[in-house]
């Protein structure tokens, strides 16, 4: 039974922080990665800043690093939702899919860190 959610929590069913991530990704049968900005996280996906979105459903292996270049998390999300963030940004919203244990704790961290300092988008 899914637990309801907290008045914090939006749409997509977490709450989200604003970041500052680089987040690298590639699909299909591109074999270069594509570089692109994260500008919020949530322990359920992350919202990455482009011009160029992929197409709802597309799935994308995601390297997600640290501004000083130190690899953070990786595994393979889905393109939930293509548009603007709420500051106009164009983007896409990928919710992830399948990331190892560690890759995961450290998304809840992150995110919990930043809800405790009262960073909220």
């Amino acid at each position: 039974m899914a637990k309801p959610p907290r008045p914090e929590e939006d749409a997509r069913g977490a709450p989200r922080v604003p970041v500052s991530m680089l987040v690298q990704y590639r699909f299909d049968t591109l074999e270069d990665f594509v570089a692109e900005y994260a500008v919020d996280l949530s322990e359920n996906g992350i919202f990455v800043r482009t011009e160029e979105p992929r197409k709802p459903g597309s799935m994308i292996y995601l390297q997600i690093t640290l501004k000083d270049g130190s690899k953070l998390v990786e595994g393979f999300g889905r393109v939930a939702r293509v548009g603007k963030d709420g500051q106009g940004r164009q983007g896409m919203g990928i919710q992830f899919i399948s990331f190892d244990d560690e890759s995961t704790a450290l998304i809840e961290k992150i995110v919990a860190e930043r809800l405790e300092r009262g960073d909220r988008k």
